[in-house]
């Protein structure tokens, strides 16, 4: 199981483990602004904000293990094998893989509102990204890095150009 941790001062920590025995090669990516998504039941998305994270990349395809986006919400997904269960795929839901996830989310959300209403319209789907990379068993974290507090106001400290 991996574990995550957040302190606080002036300055806002974010630390994580990532608990497997063996790499698959994770490498910080950085996806640009309006890099093209394209998502496996809910079509391209070619506008989003700049995202920047711990990722295996497969096939030009950013795998997030942890990300933060240009707006400050931050999210990681966590090893919690056994006890991760996904929706089957639903008409006139946002399907959205498991492995899509942070994607989809940060390339959207700028405030923790938004984190909100988009959780409440999603479906989290357990379809694979490949047949060597089955759905992971996953918990998730979603943090707003850059707001003063109280935590969730929607003003965001970075600037718009990062």
């Amino acid at each position: 199981m991996c574990t995550a941790a957040t302190y606080r001062t002036k300055d806002f920590y974010f630390g994580r483990t990532l608990d497997y025995e063996f790499s698959y090669g994770e490498e910080i990516v950085i996806t640009p602004r309006n890099y093209e998504f394209n998502f496996r039941h809910m079509g391209q998305a070619k506008e989003h904000y700049a995202i920047i994270g711990m990722a295996h990349v497969a096939g030009d395809y950013p795998l997030y293990y942890d990300a933060i986006n240009e707006k400050g919400i931050g999210m990681a997904g966590l090893n919690f094998v056994g006890n991760a269960v996904y929706a089957e795929v639903t008409e006139g839901k946002e399907n959205v893989a498991s492995f899509e996830f942070i994607p989809w989310m940060l390339r959207q959300c700028a405030t923790m509102d938004e984190v909100r209403a988009l959780l409440a319209k999603i479906n989290l789907v357990g379809t694979p990204f490949a047949e060597q990379f089955p759905a992971s068993q996953l918990h998730w974290i979603c943090l707003l890095y850059t707001s003063p507090s109280p935590r969730d106001r929607q003003k965001s400290r970075m600037p718009s150009s990062a």
